[in-house]
C-alpha cells in the first residue's frame, strides 16, 4: 500500500487569549496571562475562584439566538474554530469529493456545563421533569462532530475522540491516519471544552488538581516553577485542516507544514497520575518518530504537555532526557498552558495549532510564570523562560498527555 503524505492547509483557534488564531499567536508571542476571575457562575463556596475564560464571548456574535440554544459551548467552541479553518484553507466546498472528507472531533467531557444547569434546575424547581428536548443532543460528546458533517456536508468518517486531556490530539492522529492510508483526502479535525461550571471546577478542587492561587489568577499556571500548585482550567478549542499532499497541491492551497508522524501509548500506571519515570511519555515521543522516519537529534522544539502539577511536569522532563540523551539539551522546550490555562480534551488541538505557528514564524513562544526553577528539573534543559525567542523550527513534536494514562505525540515537519 502506497502511503499517502499528510499536510495542514488550514487552522482556527478561539481561547482565552485571542478568539482567532491569529490573535491567538500574537497573545503567544508577548507571553500574555488568560488567567482571571470566573464570571460564568458564583465562585464564593469554591476553592478556586479562577480560571483562563475566554473574555466578553457572547454567542450572538456567531450563532442565530435560536440556534445556539441548541449548543452546548464546547459545540459552540467547534464550529466557531471550524469556520475559521475551512475559511482559511480557501476549500471550495462545492467543488471537493465530500464522500472523502471527514470530521473527527475531540472532547474530554462534552455538554458538562449543560448537563451541570439543567440538572440544577431539575433539582431546584420542584423536581419536575421537564427537560430540555435538546438535553441529550447538547451533552453527548460526538455531537460537535456530528453538527460538523452535517453543516459542511462532509459524508466521510464521523466521529468523537474521548482520552480526558489527550482527545484532541487523538482526534488529530486518527485523522491523520485515515489521510495518510488512503481512506480520505480531507480532515477536519481538532477538539473544544467549555468545562467552567460548578460542576468541574469542584470536581478538580476535589482531587486538589487545580490551582488556588485565587490571589494572583494571571500567574496561576506556572509549570516548572517549584511554586505550583495544579493546572488553571480553561475553556476555548482548535480546529485543523489535514489534507493529502498531491490533493492540496492540485488545487494550489496554502501548506503550513506536513504532518509526519504520530503515536499514542498508555503508562498503565495510575488513574490520574503519570509514571514516575515518564515511561509512557517516552515511548510516546520514540513510536512517533519511528512513524515519521526521523531521527531524534533532527527535532528543534517540544511544545510539553506542561500542565503546572507537581508530579506531570517533572515526569515529562524526565521523560524528554531519558529518550533523547544529550539532544535534550540542545531542544527548546515551552509550556503554552502557562498562558492559556488547560483547555482538557481541547489542549492538544490549540497547542498543536502554537506549534505550527511557531515552527512557521521561526519563533518559540515562552513557558511564563516561572519565577522560581523546581530543582528537580535538569537545569541544563531550555524551558524558555519568561520570554519567547527567534530560533530555526524545521520538525517539531507536540505532546498531550491524559488521566487514564493516555499519552499522545504529534510530529510537525516544515516543507
Amino acid at each position: 500500500m502506497e502511503l499517502k503524505k499528510v499536510v495542514v492547509t488550514g487552522i482556527g483557534a478561539i481561547t482565552p487569549i485571542g478568539k482567532t488564531a491569529p490573535e491567538y499567536w500574537n497573545s503567544l508571542k508577548n507571553g500574555v496571562s488568560g488567567g482571571a476571575p470566573i464570571t460564568r457562575f458564583d465562585t464564593e463556596k469554591f476553592k478556586t475562584k479562577f480560571a483562563c475564560e475566554i473574555k466578553d464571548y457572547e454567542p450572538t456574535n456567531y450563532f442565530d439566538r435560536k440556534e445556539a440554544r441548541k449548543m452546548d459551548l464546547f459545540a459552540q467552541f467547534a464550529i466557531i474554530t471550524c469556520d475559521e479553518a475551512i475559511k482559511d484553507s480557501m476549500l471550495n466546498l462545492e467543488s471537493i469529493d465530500k464522500d472523502r472528507a471527514g470530521v473527527i472531533w475531540g472532547s474530554g467531557i462534552g455538554g458538562i456545563t449543560t448537563l451541570t444547569e439543567d440538572v440544577i434546575d431539575f433539582a431546584v424547581n420542584g423536581m419536575i421533569p421537564r427537560f430540555n428536548p435538546f438535553f441529550i443532543p447538547k451533552i453527548i460528546t460526538d455531537i460537535a462532530a456530528g453538527h460538523l458533517s452535517i453543516k459542511y456536508g462532509f459524508r466521510g468518517p464521523n466521529f468523537s475522540t474521548v482520552s480526558a486531556c489527550a482527545s484532541s490530539s487523538h482526534a488529530i492522529i486518527e485523522a491523520y491516519h485515515y489521510i495518510k492510508l488512503g481512506k480520505a483526502k480531507i480532515m477536519l479535525c481538532g477538539g473544544s471544552e467549555a468545562p467552567l461550571n460548578p460542576a468541574a471546577v469542584g470536581g478538580f478542587n476535589a482531587m486538589h488538581a487545580i490551582s488556588t492561587r485565587n490571589d494572583d489568577p494571571k500567574t496561576g499556571s506556572r509549570p516548572f516553577d517549584v511554586d505550583r500548585d495544579g493546572f488553571v482550567m480553561a475553556e476555548g478549542g482548535g480546529a485543523i485542516i489535514l489534507e493529502e499532499y498531491e490533493h492540496a497541491v492540485k488545487r494550489g492551497a496554502k501548506i503550513y507544514c506536513e504532518l509526519a508522524g504520530a503515536a499514542a501509548t498508555a503508562d498503565a500506571h495510575h488513574i490520574t497520575a503519570p509514571h514516575p519515570e515518564g515511561l509512557g511519555a517516552a515511548k510516546v515521543m520514540e513510536f512517533a518518530l519511528e512513524d515519521a522516519n526521523i531521527k531524534k537529534e533532527e527535532v528543534d522544539y517540544i511544545n510539553v504537555h506542561g500542565t503546572s502539577t507537581p508530579l506531570g511536569d517533572i515526569a515529562e522532563t524526565k521523560a524528554i532526557i531519558s529518550f533523547f540523551g544529550e539532544h535534550a539539551y540542545k531542544l527548546s522546550i515551552s509550556s503554552t498552558k502557562s498562558m492559556i490555562g488547560h483547555l482538557l480534551g481541547g489542549a492538544g488541538s490549540v497547542e498543536a495549532i502554537a506549534t505550527i505557528l511557531s515552527m512557521q514564524n521561526n519563533f518559540i513562544a515562552p513557558s511564563i510564570n516561572l519565577f522560581n526553577r523546581d530543582p528537580q528539573i535538569d537545569p541544563k534543559l531550555d524551558l524558555t523562560e519568561n520570554f519567547g525567542k527567534e530560533k530555526i523550527v524545521n520538525i517539531a513534536i507536540s505532546n498531550t498527555f491524559g488521566f487514564g494514562g493516555h499519552n499522545a505525540c504529534i510530529v510537525l515537519k516544515k516543507i
